[in-house]
């Protein structure tokens, strides 16, 4: 496996890719189980698997969670050799962000680079509002790292939905030829859906963190009711806040059931595919997690 930290060294690692299939998982490190699961998709869809792990300051609108997020290059570059994949690139905020980053502002912006894409409402609902300039900053990440790595196929998981959805959906309008593949939300066995902000939990928000995804199933069974489940989206969102709340270690931040391809609210049933999306607070890690309910 070859650790690179620059754009050179990268290009020099894939100077021989030529007529092989480049799969990229991107990372912000402090690997886990979850992050392994779409390097063993990218392993079985590609000949060069290249995974990156860089802690990208311009989505996060909060100063205190980029400064506490977890992180372990040496302990990653371990489980990534012994999961095969064939490239690390490590980079610094300079190889991603040559103009620099400003940090004067609420939201960290890089200098002289970012690139608009109208979101297409995508952004409306859940993360959007509640974390101003996250999305925006994705886009400008993933598509740097599209230019710099040139994958032919991106491996994300389906724990951010709404993520995964404007990553699908600049690829479009950018006139990126790269696959999107969204790959299954992994678990820890008490269902907690696996995050790299779990290992800030204090051992009481741990043990009460269950119940979110406990949660989510419960609303599934109710919203795949025969023949008609008996009360309305808004009206199961509700529930399901209240369900999570119970906890004193929990708080819901938010609970939307949505239009699985739109991200708008799903006002009845009728809606061809449905998505239930909440984001709870454990103290102070925020946590976030999914469900299909059709």
């Amino acid at each position: 496996m070859k650790i690179c930290s620059t754009i050179g060294e990268l290009n020099e690692a894939l100077k021989d890719r030529k007529d092989r299939v480049v799969g990229f998982v991107p990372t912000m490190g402090a690997l886990h189980r979850g992050h392994i699961s779409l390097v063993n998709e990218s392993i079985s869809n590609s000949d060069i698997t290249v995974v990156s792990i860089f802690v990208n300051p311009t989505q996060f609108n909060n100063p205190e969670d980029l400064s506490k997020y977890p992180r372990d290059i040496e302990g990653d570059s371990r489980l990534l050799e012994a999961a095969g994949a064939d490239i690390v690139f490590v980079p610094g905020a300079n190889e991603i962000y040559p103009g620099g980053i400003d940090f004067s502002g609420p939201i960290p912006r890089s200098v002289g680079s970012a690139r608009h894409v109208d979101l297409n409402g995508l952004d409306r609902y859940g993360e959007g509002p509640r974390r101003p300039g996250h999305f925006e900053g994705v886009v400008e990440v993933v598509s740097r790292l599209f230019d710099i790595v040139k994958p032919q196929i991106a491996f994300f998981g389906e724990k951010d939905f709404q993520q995964l959805a404007i990553i699908k959906h600049f690829t479009k309008e950018l006139g990126y030829k790269i696959e999107i593949k969204g790959c299954p939300t992994f678990r820890e066995d008490d269902g907690l859906a696996m995050s790299s902000r779990n290992l800030l939990l204090e051992p009481q928000k741990r043990r009460a963190a269950p119940l979110i995804y406990k949660s989510l199933i419960e609303a599934a069974q109710i919203a795949r009711s025969a023949p008609h489940p008996p009360i309305t989206p808004p009206e199961l969102a509700d529930i399901t806040t209240k369900k999570i709340d119970s906890s004193p270690e929990l708080k819901t931040e938010y609970a939307e059931i949505i239009n699985s391809l739109t991200l708008q609210p799903a006002e009845s049933w009728d809606e061809e595919a449905i998505t239930l999306c909440v984001a709870v607070y454990a103290g102070k890690v925020r946590l976030i997690d999914n469900i299909k309910l059709r």
